[in-house]
């Protein structure tokens, strides 16, 4: 029995544990316990505000296993990516150079600093126990979120976006900060990642060259990093797109990971959830039915999990008495929920086209 739900203080042993094990470390999960302890009360503080508008607000999830015990997951929500500092990335854009006299034309590819994703909500900072990797809870962590957004839009920009670990080689090198960062900064790229993650990433922009970068002069390893992401996380990003968002023509300070957006109301968990009154009934009289994300109503005592998407003829969603008592929900009362599997059309989804 899995549920997300908000982060409390006696979650940080879980939350070091899963930022230490984060593959590759990620830098809004710094594996630092002060960091860790201020993230768990301005999550607090968060749930507990009467935010009418996206602002500085984190909210921080877990995923509990409940047979165990075990918190197995966390994941977060930046209400504002630049809430408080600019949320700086590369945008990829294409320079003309032409001569009439030498008749010559030449689109040169380049990389140019941005701050233009600080007006959208960030989904960061999610690792998972890889005993969970390639299971439905999985799913449940990175887009329980969604469900959260769906019920609180207010709180929520319209444009969300998510940025995913870049490429690093065999050696755990990223060759984008090689050909570029290292040039600025007497420091590789995990000692950076560290040091941004426990303080900030504006510092990044303060001493990186304020001009285009052009891709020519970078090395071809470089250039090939730029919108790749990590191994480990190939099917998260697919699963995203899946989801309806787009890449876009951003990507990381340090090591060129894809930043991906999407308008909320175009994603699969927004369009196809739907609010359903609960029934209540023992497990072995539920009809088989697909797996569906069910949250119940509650801000600061938010809940979500995996059941059977099983409706009667009059539109009840009918729960064993186990998940009811999981959400806290009780018969008649109302849950959101919306399908665990996403629709693949097989089409590249290409880019976003407010990018291009």
């Amino acid at each position: 029995m899995l549920a997300v739900r908000p982060v409390r203080l006696g979650d940080l042993p879980a939350l070091e544990r899963l930022a230490g094990s984060a593959q590759p470390r990620l830098t809004n999960l710094p594996a630092h316990r002060d960091r860790l302890e201020e993230r768990i009360a301005r999550s607090q503080r968060a749930f507990a505000s009467e935010a009418e508008v996206p602002g500085d607000e984190h909210y921080t999830f877990v995923l509990e296993d409940r047979e165990r015990g075990e918190v197995v997951g966390t994941a977060t929500i930046r209400a504002l990516a630049g809430a408080n500092e600019a949320y700086y990335t590369y945008r990829q854009e294409t320079l003309i150079h032409a001569s009439q006299q030498l008749n010559v034309r030449r689109e040169v590819p380049t990389l140019a600093l941005s701050h233009e994703v600080s007006d959208a909500s960030l989904l960061c900072a999610l690792s998972l126990d890889p005993r969970y990797k390639g299971t439905s809870a999985e799913s449940l962590l990175r887009r329980a979120r969604l469900m959260f957004i769906a019920q609180y839009p207010e709180r929520f920009a319209e444009v969300l976006a998510m940025a995913f670990p870049g490429y690093l080689d065999d050696d755990g090198e990223s060759p984008f900060w090689n050909s570029v960062g290292r040039h600025f900064f007497v420091r590789d790229y995990h000692e950076i990642n560290y040091i941004a993650g426990v303080r900030s990433k504006s510092f990044i922009a303060e001493v990186m060259p304020q001009f285009p970068l052009y891709l020519a002069l970078l090395t071809p390893k470089a250039r090939a990093a730029i919108g790749r992401e990590h191994p480990a996380h190939e099917a998260a990003l697919e699963e995203m797109l899946a989801e309806g968002f787009l890449r876009s023509r951003h990507v990381d300070l340090f090591d060129a990971g894809p930043v991906i957006k999407g308008d909320r109301m175009r994603l699969e968990s927004f369009r196809r959830a739907a609010w359903h009154p609960v029934r209540i009934r023992p497990e072995h009289t539920l009809p088989d039915a697909e797996p569906a994300m069910v949250a119940n109503q509650r801000l600061d005592g938010f809940c979500c999990t995996v059941a059977r998407y099983a409706l009667s003829p009059t539109g009840q969603l009918m729960l064993s008495p186990a998940h009811a008592e999981l959400l806290g929900v009780e018969e008649g009362r109302a849950v959101l929920a919306a399908p665990l599997g996403l629709s693949d059309d097989g089409l590249d989804p290409g880019y976003d086209e407010g990018e291009l």
